[in-house]
């Protein structure tokens, strides 16, 4: 009679992941971001949080959300940087990465080859609708992507895009309620029609 034995199991050690939260502005996106990574602390993990030097709305260093829920961050120039200020963690956050360079997607993927866990936040599409930065490239590569939602302060619906209020037309304008508000597929067509018209 012929036993058949079970082999045995190797250890699986490299944990690497990317994670994306995304959505428009006033979704939750970066209260997502922080309460991952917050958890992330409980369990014992290292954890580095990172943010584009160009955000400073609410602080200088720290990551905050809408909700004024903030943990600590390094403010950093462009998407080499954290390959080299990252050798000792276990998982990796990144804020508003739509403000990164495009290298931010093999970045990303050479820290998750590095065993470490991912954690992205990022607006998906600018004030037009247009796919914003690094954001659609680190979707795809993603192994988890979370789309979150605002509310549209028109109807109520699910909102779909961040629309600028203000008059400018630049693509990165930093701003909260004072300059964009949420709106949904529909009441943001209504609105363009009304700007076209005007």
């Amino acid at each position: 009679m012929h036993i058949f034995q079970e082999s045995p199991r190797t250890e699986f050690i490299n944990r690497g992941r990317i994670e994306v939260v995304c959505g428009s502005m006033f979704s939750g996106k970066t209260e997502e971001l922080i309460r991952r990574l917050k958890r992330a602390k409980i369990a014992h993990q290292k954890v580095e949080i990172f943010k584009p030097a160009v955000d400073t709305r609410y602080s200088e260093e720290d990551v905050v959300s809408h909700d004024s829920n903030s943990i600590a961050s390094t403010p950093i120039e462009s998407s080499a940087s954290l390959l080299l200020m990252t050798d000792d963690a276990d998982v990796v956050g990144i804020d508003e990465a739509q403000f990164f360079d495009d290298g931010l997607v093999e970045v990303c993927n050479e820290l998750a080859n590095r065993g470490k866990r991912v954690i992205i936040a990022g607006l998906d599409m600018d004030f037009k609708g247009v796919p914003f930065g690094p954001m659609p490239a680190l979707c795809a590569i993603a192994e988890d992507v979370t789309k979150v939602h605002a509310i549209c302060v028109r109807c109520g619906n699910l909102a779909y895009i961040s629309h600028r209020t203000i008059n400018d037309e630049r693509r990165v304008v930093l701003g909260e309620k004072q300059e964009y508000e949420p709106l949904c597929r529909h009441c943001y067509e209504e609105e363009c029609k009304k700007e076209q018209e005007g």
